[in-house]
C-alpha cells in the first residue's frame, strides 16, 4: 500500500538576506537559513532562483540561475549560510523553497523576497547574529 506524504506548515524556520563587511571594508550579502526550533532540522534542501522584469524594462523577462544546495543538519537555534547574494539581483524576486525534516516528518516553504524589498530601509539587526538583514518568516 502507498503512503501519502503529508507536508507539514513550517514554523520556526527564517529566510534572511545578510549583510556584512568585508576586510575591504565592502558590504557582502548572503542569504541564511534560521533554525528557531527547539530541535534540529535534517535534511535540509533549499532551492533559489530568481525572476521578474528587469531595471527601467530592460530585459523584460530575467532570470537567475536556479541553484539547490543540500545541508544534512542545521541544530536547534543555529544557522547555515546557503549562498552568496549580489545587489545586482535585489530588483528581482528571490525565491527560496525550503524544505527538511523533524524526525520523520517533512516541511516545505518557499520564502519570496519581492522586488526591491532588500533595501536599507528594510534593515534590521538580526540576533543572535549580530547582522543586518531583511527576514523572512
Amino acid at each position: 500500500m502507498k503512503k501519502d506524504i503529508i507536508f507539514h506548515p513550517v514554523q520556526g524556520i527564517q529566510v534572511a538576506i545578510v549583510r556584512s563587511i568585508n576586510n575591504s571594508g565592502a558590504d557582502e550579502w548572503n542569504v541564511i537559513v534560521i533554525n528557531r526550533n527547539q530541535e534540529p532540522i535534517t535534511n535540509v534542501f533549499v532551492t533559489s532562483k530568481g525572476y521578474g522584469s528587469g531595471e527601467s524594462g530592460v530585459n523584460p523577462d530575467q532570470r537567475t540561475s536556479t541553484l539547490r544546495h543540500f545541508f544534512p543538519e542545521i541544530k536547534a537555534g543555529e544557522h547555515v549560510v546557503v549562498e552568496p547574494i549580489m545587489p545586482e539581483v535585489f530588483h528581482l524576486n528571490n525565491e527560496f523553497w525550503v524544505s527538511y525534516f523533524i524526525g520523520n516528518q517533512i516541511y516545505d516553504k518557499k520564502f519570496i523576497f519581492v522586488p526591491d524589498s532588500i533595501i536599507e530601509d528594510n534593515l534590521i539587526q538580526i540576533s543572535p547574529l549580530g547582522l543586518e538583514g531583511v527576514v523572512h518568516e
